[in-house]
């Protein structure tokens, strides 16, 4: 990786490039993950479809910006705090990250606690961000 220049997450989001090892992970989660794409979140949230949407991204990445009506629950502390916040393991979840790996790899863990209903978001908020579908502004953002 490039040294870094500047402060913040950008320079790592414009820097970052996967590993073999990283994507051979992600690959064998996506295997046994459902995964949807954007445009069908975008039209459950229209039709007012309750679910957890949920932002596996790290703090910093989430304190910048977000899609609009997610709840944040960082991939640091998912696993410890997933039963607490979304107990019921029936209940209907849309996880996404910065592009999809992440959430892939968040939503076979919560399968492998128990959660029966889990979806990963394909393409993530940078995804989101390209179709101008509506995002909010964090505190740094």
């Amino acid at each position: 990786m490039p040294a870094r220049t500047s402060g913040g997450f950008g320079w790592y989001l414009t820097m970052m490039h996967h590993n073999p090892g990283f994507l051979a992970l992600v690959d064998d989660a996506k295997r046994r993950v459902a995964t949807c794409s954007i445009a069908d979140v975008r039209a459950r949230l229209d039709r007012g479809e309750r679910f957890a949407f949920v932002d596996v991204r790290e703090d910093g990445e989430f304190a910048v910006d977000r899609a609009r009506g997610a709840r944040h629950i960082g991939r640091g502390v998912l696993e410890r705090d997933i039963e607490t916040l979304i107990p019921d393991k029936a209940a209907p979840i849309v996880l996404y990250c910065g592009g999809g790996y992440r959430s892939a790899l968040s939503a076979d863990n919560l399968q492998k606690m128990g959660y029966t209903n889990v979806v990963s978001m394909d393409g993530g908020i940078r995804a989101w961000r390209e179709a101008g579908y509506p995002i909010e502004r964090g505190e740094k953002g």
